[in-house]
């Protein structure tokens, strides 16, 4: 023990240089382990990229924007005009926002996000007639394909969810409003009890589920569909 002293007590700048290759190992791990953990998120992107029809990453990108073929372009927008129509059906189907909340719901965040992919893939979209460079529908490819996975994750979520964001009272009345938009579109209900069921669910819903005018309309239009038309005049005597 007291060799040990008395080298520490001849030696001791050597802590320092010591303690400094100590740190400059821990850096070099710590960046190994960055750099790795950048790596599984690039290989996990070009998989997705793969599988959904992109241009792997390990291509080079050419210098020289060559026109692209109109085929490709229309496959793309193809895969965005099927998650915007998957969008929609939540959008406008009031028995779908009753049941899954959150996707109507840009508070949360998974919807938030795929709210914002939208909005990167419609200002990346190459206008009507446009034949866009080999680099440019690789960007507008990669809209789409974040645009794909975006909603992905925020439909399961909601449907994992469902009303779960809302209070007892709340859900209570999200069940109602379900059981009276069931009435409004019945055919076998009577017009009266049709346009009173239409009116409650308006209710019901108000503070809780926010309708978009796109969403009123639609409902309008099937409630309306299941009404009578005008009564018919009697026949002359």
């Amino acid at each position: 023990m007291n060799e040990i002293l008395q080298f520490a007590g001849h030696y001791w700048w050597l802590v320092f240089p010591l303690f400094g290759m100590t740190m400059g190992a821990i850096g070099t791990v710590n960046k190994q382990r960055e750099l790795s953990a950048r790596r599984r998120h690039r290989e996990q992107l070009e998989l997705m990229r793969v599988q959904s029809g992109g241009l792997p990453a390990s291509l080079p990108t050419p210098v020289a924007a060559a026109p692209v073929a109109g085929d490709d372009l229309a496959r793309v927008q193809a895969r965005y005009d099927d998650v915007t129509r998957r969008w929609l059906d939540y959008e406008l189907d009031v028995s779908k926002l009753i049941a899954y909340p959150a996707m109507s719901d840009g508070r949360q965040p998974l919807t938030a996000a795929f709210l914002r992919a939208k909005k990167v893939a419609d200002n990346v979209r190459p206008t009507d007639g446009e034949v866009p460079s080999a680099e440019r529908l690789k960007e507008y490819r990669d809209a789409v394909t974040e645009y794909e996975v975006a909603f992905e994750l925020a439909e399961r979520d909601a449907r994992r969810v469902k009303a779960a964001a809302f209070t007892p009272d709340e859900r209570k009345r999200l069940e109602t409003a379900q059981q009276l938009l069931g009435v409004a579109v019945d055919q076998a209900a009577t017009p009266n009890e049709r346009q009173v069921a239409y009116r409650r669910v308006r209710q019901e819903l108000d503070g809780l589920i926010w309708l978009s005018d796109e969403a009123v309309e639609h409902l309008e239009k099937k409630v309306a569909l299941e009404l009578p038309s005008a009564t018919p005049p009697e026949p002359a005597a």
